[in-house]
């Protein structure tokens, strides 16, 4: 049974009579790492004792504190449910990031972004699902098994913040937790109909989580919010970044009369990359169509020739060396977590036997393909410096471009085998260092969710934030799975 959605985080107070709510609805107790977690479960172990006494000390707090403008300026997310990814050290939570070597450990710390929302008053429920070591972009691991969309279980959630997006979209928690270095943020907020923000790179911390990035890769992952309702974006991304908060300009008014919107209906014809659905194309030429009749602005129509090879190059510079000569860690290494390496075509075989402690998309990971083409790296990293230099020119201090969240909508289980790099539509903003809001525009003929990525200069994340609670009120945003 999902929790009674409340209008928004500011308004979201957390008295305990809701989480006993919560606890007396649970079909079963809190898992242990031993236990088979049901596929439909998208919370994994939830921590119900400790955030009970937390909601009394709020309840507290609001009986004997200050006046209600007091407690905002201190705790502004006070009482606020959150759930965070299993990735993210969450104290007494498990922490394995889907890998079967990392079963028994339990996180002894939180982690940065999870200690400053503590602060801000939030209330933290559990750990949610993603996929082994939140490299692919289906929500499976031999740890916890498969979360399904809420809106259809035969879809997939997403990945690596697969398990976030889910328990949003089905009204289990306000605000998630999640991080990005392909999509993983996006991709999940896309395929389960909410918002999910990727920050500009170096903002927000990702200290605590597993695997964090090292060498070259430090600069392309992101930590940010996803959340149900695109005003609660600003106020969690305020917590999360802490003192750095100040370089996002969330202070700026702004105008969006004043915004100059450009408008690229796809990368161009990938090889490697399914055309765009025909109805998400068709959900992006209405959000153009509104911005020019509803603000009187003109959206430009770019072509990017670079985008056409996105996944090329966010694999060349993934797997590239830093400005000290440090290569990034391999894969197969991060498998054997601290062990032995792990060796695929092994794997691979014990895999077909269902002997491998591993998924297929793990093994097989896309990271090997790229060290098959080390001659052309170098270019591909040239060029994707080059395609930096020219989306910061041409969006500016003031533009926004609308481009799609993913070549389709939630696709059907284990099918992202057949379709391993549609991740690109994503991943090249990774590498590009720049903000991106990922906005639901409604259900689409098959009752799934349709979307669109609003991508802005660095450091201009309020214009892409202010441009998606526009687009909510236009376009309708989150819609409760069943509901129509």
């Amino acid at each position: 049974m999902p929790l009674p959605a409340p209008t928004n985080a500011k308004q979201s107070h957390f008295p305990h009579k809701l989480l006993q709510h919560l606890r007396s609805t649970r079909t079963a107790g809190s898992p242990l790492l031993s236990d088979p977690v049901p596929e439909h479960r998208r919370v994994l172990c939830f921590r119900f004792e400790e955030a009970l006494q937390e909601a009394r000390q709020v309840d507290k707090l609001l009986s004997e504190g200050p006046g209600d403008d007091c407690l905002e300026e201190k705790f502004p997310l006070l009482g606020v449910p959150i759930t965070v990814k299993e990735a993210f050290s969450l104290y007494g939570m498990p922490n394995t990031s889907g890998l079967v070597n990392r079963r028994n450990v339990i996180a002894t710390s939180d982690a940065t972004v999870v200690s400053r929302l503590k602060q801000a008053g939030a209330i933290p429920l559990g750990v949610t699902n993603c996929s082994e070591l939140c490299m692919w972009y289906e929500s499976s691991n031999r740890v916890y098994g498969r979360t399904n969309n809420p809106y259809d279980l035969q879809r997939i959630v997403g990945g690596s913040s697969g398990g976030e997006g889910s328990v949003l979209a089905a009204a289990c928690s306000v605000v998630g937790v999640g991080s990005d270095i392909g999509g993983s943020i996006r991709m999940p907020a896309f395929f389960n109909g909410v918002f999910g923000h990727k920050p500009t790179t170096g903002v927000v911390p990702n200290d605590g989580q597993f695997p964090n990035a090292h060498g070259v890769r430090t600069s392309y992952l992101c930590t940010g919010p996803m959340c149900r309702y695109a005003e609660d974006l600003e106020p969690v991304l305020r917590v999360m970044a802490g003192p750095g908060v100040s370089k996002l300009k969330l202070n700026e008014k702004v105008s969006l009369e004043k915004i100059k919107f450009h408008c690229m209906d796809h990368d161009g014809g990938s090889i490697f990359v399914s055309p765009v659905d025909k109805e998400i194309l068709q959900a992006q030429k209405k959000v153009v169509e509104h911005l020019e009749s509803d603000l009187g602005v003109q959206v430009q129509h770019v072509e990017i020739h670079k985008m056409k090879y996105s996944f090329q190059i966010w694999s060349a510079m993934m797997s590239s060396k830093d400005s000290e000569g440090q290569e990034a860690q391999r894969f197969t290494d991060l498998l054997g977590d601290h062990g032995k390496p792990v060796w695929p075509l092994w794997e691979l075989m014990k895999w077909l036997m269902g002997m491998s402690s591993h998924t297929l998309p793990a093994i097989g990971n896309a990271e090997k393909l790229v060290n098959l083409n080390l001659s052309g790296k170098a270019k591909l990293v040239s060029m994707g410096k080059s395609l930096q230099e020219e989306m910061e020119a041409l969006l500016g201090p003031d533009g926004v471009l609308l481009y799609p969240s993913h070549p389709t909508i939630a696709p059907r289980h284990h099918s992202p085998i057949c379709t391993p790099f549609n991740f690109a539509y994503t991943a090249i903003f990774n590498v590009l260092g720049l903000p991106v809001t990922q906005c639901p525009l409604g259900l689409g003929s098959e009752g799934l969710p349709l979307g669109i990525q609003l991508v802005a200069a660095s450091y201009n994340d309020h214009l892409t934030l202010a441009v998606a609670r526009y687009l909510e009120k236009a376009f309708g945003g989150w819609v409760l799975p069943g509901e129509v």
